[in-house]
């Protein structure tokens, strides 16, 4: 996975990558007034935006839009309060194309490496600690597999073997390249999710689509068939991970 420029640095330079679903979670919760977890499939959304390059700052005036919007319509007037992002996806879209025009009009601007250093998200020994959560839950998933799905054992066998074989990384002198180990956690992550989706039974995934399609309904119209692909494709492997209690890999989940 190639990690867009959008999404690590903002316009002053700072560090801010492994903060975008923190951002506008919390971006959302106020706008909504009510801190409440986001749902299922609030995350795949987010997801979908993060791998789209979207960055923080055209999600929230895609939010804001979305919000001034729904204020307007009859359920807003009669006090019902907005529940999803998917109601957003249109304006963040939006804003999204305008950024982009916006920076193409502006010309290339200077990128600096982007490390652990001094003003990174969490240190060497919290990513360790991630490390470790994480070779502990693929050990559970793995025994719990066992008896009745001894192929996906195996493959969280594997997949626990080549997280643990990147714990080196964390040791070695002077700074640690991120976006290399980001590039390696997404590796094993989409292969692991690959195997999940091709394992799980039929009876599953027709209970997480149709689960999908329910909440989908009211917003289906507002979205483009490709929106919609990628928003299936991650709202089921989040779904399979949850399901199965494998952990995620990448460092957006660390937080």
């Amino acid at each position: 996975m190639n990690l867009p420029q959008a999404l690590t640095m903002d316009a002053t330079g700072a560090f801010n990558y492994f903060n975008y679903f923190t951002e506008i979670e919390e971006y959302f919760w106020k706008k909504r007034g009510a801190h409440l977890l986001v749902s299922p499939l609030d995350w795949a959304i987010l997801e979908t935006w993060q791998q789209a390059g979207i960055p923080v700052s055209a999600v929230q005036k895609g939010i804001d839009r979305a919000f001034e919007s729904y204020q307007r319509s009859r359920r807003g007037q009669a006090g019902r309060q907005m529940k999803t992002l998917a109601y957003c996806v249109d304006a963040v879209i939006e804003a999204a194309d305008e950024e982009k025009e916006a920076a193409a009009g502006a010309g290339p601007s200077a990128s600096r490496p982007r490390r652990l250093a001094e003003d990174a998200p969490f240190s060497a020994n919290e990513l360790k600690a991630y490390f470790s959560r994480n070779l502990e839950a693929l050990t559970r998933a793995a025994d719990k597999a066992t008896a009745a799905q001894p192929e996906l054992s195996v493959r969280l066998q594997e997949t626990r073997a080549k997280l643990e074989a990147l714990n080196p990384l964390l040791d070695s002198p002077g700074t640690i390249d991120l976006e290399d180990l980001e590039r390696r956690l997404s590796i094993l992550e989409e292969k692991l999710a690959t195997s999940l989706a091709s394992l799980a039974a039929d009876d599953l995934l027709l209970d997480i689509r149709r689960d999908l399609d329910r909440q989908l309904a009211p917003y289906r119209r507002k979205m483009t068939a490709e929106q919609l692909l990628t928003l299936e494709r991650r709202y089921t492997q989040k779904r399979l991970f949850e399901v199965c209690g494998v952990p995620r890999l990448s460092l957006f989940y660390l937080t």
